[in-house]
């Protein structure tokens, strides 16, 4: 006989709109809780794939679910499942997606994925020769783009970009002067969102780390690095000390 929680997770994938609603709000809600954590990770991979297809429900269905899985994504375990479920490809196809009304938790869910290093692999597409680096060539054109409005739902990739230069792979993949990503990024270190600012400044620091290796490629962009690394040693503007 089924328990109350195994029947909770079967109403994810009612056909009934109102009861698959119902549903996902009170497993959002469970996420919210150690407890319920530990409750949902026992049905991991039912809960996580029933959660993964409401993503490109109604947003009433979607938005509930994107911030459950945000929430389950915090748990390193739960976190490698999702990776391993191919997450990471779900999220990015459906950030894409036209009309999209869960953009910035999507951004935030992959924020959490790329804490692992499979994530990072993941998301730089590592293994596939002809699609490699896509993912993160899209996310650096919509955070760079996206500055310019106020409601900002990218401004977490900041944070993803941190993760996966953490890498060597994807120190690499952002100094490829090929790419122009790092060019791009520095420029958004001016920001006043300070979580954009950080993210910038992390990213930066990170690839430093490669400077005996990647010297040429940084020495390329050094009009827009120098400023970003002198700017908060010089001048009057206050900056944090983690910044500085």
């Amino acid at each position: 006989m089924a328990t109350e929680l195994e029947e909770l997770i079967d109403f994810l994938t009612a056909p009934s709109p109102p009861v698959k609603k119902a549903a996902v709000d009170i497993v959002r809600g469970l996420t919210g809780s150690e407890d319920g954590l530990h409750s949902l990770s026992n049905y991991a991979n039912t809960v996580l794939s029933s959660l993964s297809r409401l993503l490109s429900d109604e947003k009433e269905v979607s938005e509930p679910a994107a911030e459950a899985l945000v929430n389950l994504s915090q748990n390193a375990g739960l976190a490698a499942k999702m990776v391993e479920m191919g997450m990471i490809k779900i999220a990015m196809d459906l950030l894409y997606k036209p009309g999209s009304s869960i953009t910035r938790l999507l951004v935030m869910l992959l924020v959490n994925l790329t804490q692992l290093d499979d994530g990072i692999s993941s998301l730089l597409q590592i293994g596939d020769d002809k699609m490699q680096g896509l993912y993160v060539m899209k996310l650096v054109r919509s955070f760079c783009r996206s500055s310019e409005t106020n409601d900002d739902p990218f401004d977490h990739v900041g944070s993803i970009l941190v993760n996966i230069s953490k890498k060597e792979e994807g120190r690499k993949m952002l100094l490829d002067p090929k790419r122009g990503l790092l060019k791009q990024i520095i420029r958004q270190f001016d920001s006043s969102s300070p979580l954009r600012k950080k993210g910038v400044s992390g990213t930066i620091r990170n690839c430093c780390f490669e400077a005996e290796n990647q010297l040429q490629n940084l020495l390329l962009i050094s009009e827009f690095l120098w400023p970003a690394l002198l700017l908060p040693v010089a001048g009057n503007k206050i900056y944090s000390e983690q910044d500085t």
